[in-house]
């Protein structure tokens, strides 16, 4: 068979304001002076090698884009932002108002902000790692303005027909006539000495065509119009080609001329498929090796914004995050797991970018999610191993984050929050004052890191993970099949290429231990694995027996399937390994 995939990789998002900043001050809607910032400068090349060496292949920059915040950055020449239009102390990462430059809060030198980032993608370079930033398309800052543009450039809405709601070549949509209203229930965290004027009033970053959205909608934002009359029917009119396209498109071209080599598309799907199909093309002339990652969670989208939409990675939150979680919480069924890569039907698996955190998803660690890490292990190997798409991890992940109080505008909901000045706790003493090491963790920290480490270099380094086909044992176990297989809480399957064929069997169960056995039926193992007679081969345990499966000894495999002992919450991967006679 040929090599699927040869490129499987691995992406860390660091949250750049988060990631090395070690005060420890932590108050709820603490100033940057407070609770201190991260800085580019932080993520040395001793923290970009250990990241290396853990097994990261790709480090994911969020919130590098100038953004709107409630810092005073005045003195250097950066507008102040309206408190009543702010969300947090520090401020979404994802209300820019600026795609032209960077967040000063993570600059050491303000007016050098720049080439501190350019220096970090240097860094990241010269360490064999990939740079991908955030791309935000869909809206902007409601205060948006780019003075840092170059000669020639024209700013969002600087040639807008603001007395119509909607014009093709208009890069808003307005509500004529009427002021923007700040929605009931917003209560800034400074005093405010003054309202704030819009008017006309712009439409809503999340669709909301009203001068008033309320405290729930991204009221701080203002939404983009790509030739998209909402408000008639969804009429579009993208000949000629819009203006927003082209501005996006060079915003696009400055980042990958900088050498960003990829960019994670904040809602793409509330972009026209249309402008994708067109702009990533043209992206790419500039750089083939670009890549461009959909946050998208409507399924019946999904071949769209691969086939049509050009991109080359999809989240999977919708599918597999949402099966597992179930899962992880108790009241799921690994069920869902088959039927999922049959919804897949295997052409566009290889496509979706695997996770079970990440800035918008609560943490494992979390009340509101597993309560324990070491729940989500059989999770995680799933998400890493199932085919041959992308991994994603969160900073802190591998650490057992737990997010415990409020932060600021988020609230105590189980996430790291985006929105104000932080030090992460278990991270701080990853980061262990420079060094990066793990002198200051604790001996669970210590088992779970090196869990993930050894997840890492797995699927990196074994053929069948990053470039084999895949195949589902479920159908040959359940009903009777196989000795005491529950299909509720165990599956199974197989990895395989030419040269290494790999089983893996997962138990689910947060409580129990279960002893069973999984079979693999006889055609399997000719048609599709290419193997003769099943008494030439025994089973070899590669992984991961330094947690979940303690004493595993080598399998044999007979008429009645491979006997096993699962722990809770466990895997267990054999390699298919010939006799030596």
């Amino acid at each position: 068979m040929s090599l699927v995939n040869k490129d499987k990789f691995i992406i860390y998002q660091v949250f750049t304001r988060l990631f090395g900043n070690q005060n420890s001050t932590n108050k709820c809607y603490g100033t940057i002076h407070e609770n201190g910032s991260g800085k580019f400068n932080d993520i040395t090349d001793t923290a970009l090698s250990a990241l290396k060496d853990f097994g990261i292949t790709h480090m994911w920059y969020t919130g590098v884009l100038e953004h709107a915040t409630l810092t005073d950055y005045s003195e250097y020449g950066i507008a102040s932002d309206h408190p009543l239009i702010v969300k947090g102390i520090a401020g979404s990462p994802y209300a820019v108002k600026d795609y032209y430059d960077v967040d000063p809060d993570l600059a050491v030198d303000v007016p050098n902000r720049m080439q501190e980032f350019e220096q970090l993608l240097e860094r990241t370079h010269q360490h064999k790692l990939k740079a991908i930033i955030d791309f935000i398309p869909n809206h902007v800052a409601r205060q948006y303005h780019s003075d840092a543009r170059a000669v020639g450039i024209k700013d969002f809405g600087e040639d807008d027909d603001n007395t119509v709601t909607f014009r093709p070549d208009n890069n808003f949509y307005y509500i004529p006539n009427h002021d923007f209203v700040v929605p009931e229930g917003h209560k800034p965290p400074v005093d405010v000495t003054s309202p704030y004027h819009e008017r006309p009033a712009k439409a809503t970053g999340n669709d909301v065509f009203q001068a008033q959205p309320s405290q729930y909608d991204w009221y701080e934002t203002i939404k983009l119009n790509y030739g998209v009359d909402y408000l008639n029917n969804r009429a579009t009119h993208f000949a000629p080609i819009p203006s927003t396209w082209r501005k996006m498109y060079d915003i696009l071209r400055f980042w990958a001329e900088k050498g960003v080599d990829g960019f994670r598309c904040d809602m793409a799907e509330m972009v026209p498929v249309e402008f994708w199909s067109w702009v990533i093309p043209e992206v790419k002339k500039v750089n083939p090796e670009v890549i461009f990652i959909a946050e998208i969670y409507n399924p019946y989208e999904y071949h769209n914004y691969i086939n049509i939409g050009k991109f080359d990675y999809l989240y999977d939150k919708v599918g597999l995050y949402n099966s597992l979680r179930r899962l992880i919480e108790g009241h799921g069924t690994a069920e869902d797991i088959t039927r999922l890569w049959q919804q897949e039907s295997g052409d566009i698996a290889p496509n979706m970018l695997r996770f079970l955190e990440n800035h918008d998803e609560q943490r494992i660690a979390s009340r509101y999610f597993a309560g324990d890490p070491w729940i989500a292990v059989p999770s995680m190997a799933l998400s890493a191993t199932l085919h041959t798409g992308p991994l994603m991890l969160y900073f802190g992940q591998e650490l057992g984050v737990n997010s415990t109080i409020s932060e600021g505008f988020q609230g105590e909901d189980g996430r790291t929050t985006i929105f104000d000045y932080w030090g992460v706790t278990e991270f701080q003493q990853w980061v262990n004052g420079g060094k990066y090491n793990l002198d200051q963790l604790t001996s669970e920290q210590k088992k779970l890191r090196a869990f993930y480490e050894n997840l890492n270099h797995f699927v990196l380094d074994n053929e069948a993970v990053y470039a084999g086909a895949f195949y589902d044992l479920q159908y040959a176990n359940i009903d009777g099949q196989s000795y005491n297989y529950d299909k509720t809480c165990i599956y199974s399957y197989l990895r395989y290429t030419d040269k290494q064929k790999l089983l893996f069997i997962y138990n689910f169960n947060r409580d129990n231990s279960i002893e069973t056995n999984v079979r693999i039926p006889q055609n399997t193992w000719t048609d599709f694995l290419k193997l003769d007679n099943t008494n030439n081969y025994f089973l070899k345990p590669v992984f991961p027996d330094f947690i979940t499966a303690h004493n595993i000894k080598t399998a044999e495999i007979t008429s009645t399937g491979i006997h096993v002992e699962l722990p809770p919450v466990s895997v267990l991967v054999y390699e298919i390994v010939e006799n030596q006679h």
